[in-house]
């Protein structure tokens, strides 16, 4: 009986911290407040991984990036999109922690992953191909979650 009264409470805590952590506001750092935001979704030969992501859509919010932010949680990112394709550079100047760059086509098509980009630095990380944008997410979640090249981001704000 003591067992069975200690089951139902704890499982009363899980399901009172499950509500609670849906009901919690979104991440929102500061530094991006005035991005906007969308979910993301990654296509991949298993299945589907979804992120949250801030869009970088201007020529001063793709200066600022994520610059200044400490933490990414897993399932958020950033999206740089490009007016059109061209071959794309990138640096981690003033970004604090390490990140996957998933640079992508026209079509949402992974071109070319530039995995755990090395924070504080000026190093130039480049495309190699034109690509109509890149989706920035935290260090090692593109080997994590088996993204590969040829994966396709969906996305409204990109061709099918």
């Amino acid at each position: 009986m003591m067992i069975r009264r200690v089951l139902t409470a704890l499982l009363a805590t899980l399901m009172l911290g499950s509500a609670c952590a849906q009901t919690l506001p979104g991440y929102q750092p500061a530094q991006l407040k005035e991005f906007p935001r969308s979910a993301l979704t990654i296509q991949r030969a298993e299945g589907r991984d979804g992120f949250q992501v801030f869009i970088a859509d201007t020529p001063s919010r793709q200066a600022q990036g994520l610059m200044w932010i400490r933490d990414l949680p897993a399932d958020y990112g950033m999206l740089f999109l490009l007016q059109t394709p061209r071959p794309m550079q990138m640096w981690m100047k003033n970004t604090y922690i390490p990140l996957d760059m998933l640079f992508f086509g026209p079509d949402g098509r992974i071109l070319h992953i530039a995995a755990n980009a090395r924070p504080l630095t000026t190093d130039i990380i480049a495309s190699g191909v034109d690509v109509a944008g890149v989706l920035e997410v935290r260090g090692g979640e593109a080997a994590r979650r088996g993204i590969k090249i040829g994966d396709r981001l969906l996305h409204p704000r990109l061709q099918p």
